[in-house]
């Protein structure tokens, strides 16, 4: 495991260790901490020592790398470079943002990804000042990091793993805590968009379930980790969200238009409310025949406020801040609408 302490990390350590498996967690030991039953070997990715120390502490029949979100290609190709002679194969954490056309177009797992060399520095990529086309700087980062896992490891011991949004019990970014915590606040909330607009949020052990089958695996493979299309809507998330928490909320749908009018963030004011057209059009055809099962997000909603009423504490992060509207906003918008 590279990471292994928080969220996904931990939640595929905690898997791995639940089948019998061997586990060594590769971190700096700055958050979270590593399931018990996990060696742990502290050193940092960047640097390069730490990399060979770590080299010699294998062999591994796999790498699983979830924490590398905000790290360079080249230091990912570094790192994979070290590993690749002591490791059978290495599952790489990447995300949908590495398409070109995400979140504007439908995808496929055969969608055209963002350029991005696999020996690019932090730098690749960042758009000019007053750029007001698509931000692709963090997908294009993202692709160089694939590319620099498939450089190393080659196509048949490379595995890809492109997720969409992740929710579940350990969550740092603060999509589903805000609102279930709005939920439990109850009185008239806010619901955005229709509440038949289709959803595709992956519960984090599903992730972590399928990592590890990957790394088990004689294949490599690029492979969307999303539910599956139409199978659940805002309406049913939602709906989950005051059942669970037990609280007398009552949903108030607002039209797009009338919160872009009101100038709501999407993605962030209210989460995972978005109006582009492909942000939950994301096909998982392969990954699901090579066995990615994704729970009911009712039961990725219940967990989560079980695990958060249980005095569950996500290690922190500057994304949480971002997330949930205002109570003020949201009565302005409520008055809005009237009803």
């Amino acid at each position: 495991m590279l990471g292994g302490s928080w969220f996904l990390g931990r939640a595929v350590a905690l898997a791995a260790l639940d089948r019998g498996w061997e586990v060594t967690a590769f971190n700096r030991g700055r958050s979270g901490a590593v399931p018990e039953g996990a060696r742990t070997v502290r050193g940092d990715r960047t640097v390069a020592a730490d990399l060979a120390r770590l080299a010699g502490e294998g062999p591994w029949d796999a790498v699983v790398d979830t924490s590398a979100s905000e790290m360079a290609p080249r230091d990912v190709l570094a790192g994979a470079r070290l590993l690749e002679p002591v490791a059978g194969r290495y599952v790489y954490i990447s995300t949908v943002n590495a398409y070109r056309g995400w979140p504007d177009d439908p995808l496929t797992e055969d969608s055209e990804v963002l350029d991005g060399p696999p020996d690019a520095d932090a730098e690749y990529g960042r758009l000019p000042e007053g750029w007001d086309g698509p931000d692709w700087y963090y997908g294009r980062q993202k692709a160089g990091a694939e590319r620099a896992v498939t450089a190393a490891f080659g196509e048949d011991r490379a595995v890809i793993l492109r997720p969409g949004v992740i929710l579940g019990p350990g969550e740092y970014v603060g999509r589903l805590p805000w609102w279930l915590n709005r939920a439990a606040r109850g009185g008239r909330m806010l619901a955005p968009g229709a509440p038949d607009k289709p959803i595709q949020p992956i519960d984090v052990r599903d992730v972590a379930k399928f990592a590890l089958d990957q790394g088990a695996a004689d294949r490599g493979g690029a492979y969307n980790c999303v539910a599956p299309i139409g199978r659940e809507t805002m309406s049913d998330f939602l709906t989950a969200c005051v059942l669970a928490t037990g609280g007398d909320a009552r949903l108030a749908w607002a039209p797009d238009k009338l919160l872009l009018d009101h100038d709501v963030k999407q993605w962030t004011e209210l989460p995972l409310w978005r109006t582009h057209a492909g942000v939950w059009k994301i096909e998982s055809t392969r990954a699901q025949a090579a066995g990615l099962v994704c729970r009911p997000l009712s039961e990725t909603v219940t967990d989560t406020w079980a695990w958060l009423r249980d005095g569950g504490m996500p290690v922190r992060h500057p994304r949480w801040a971002e997330h949930g509207i205002t109570p003020e906003k949201e009565a302005v918008i409520l008055a809005a609408l009237g009803r």
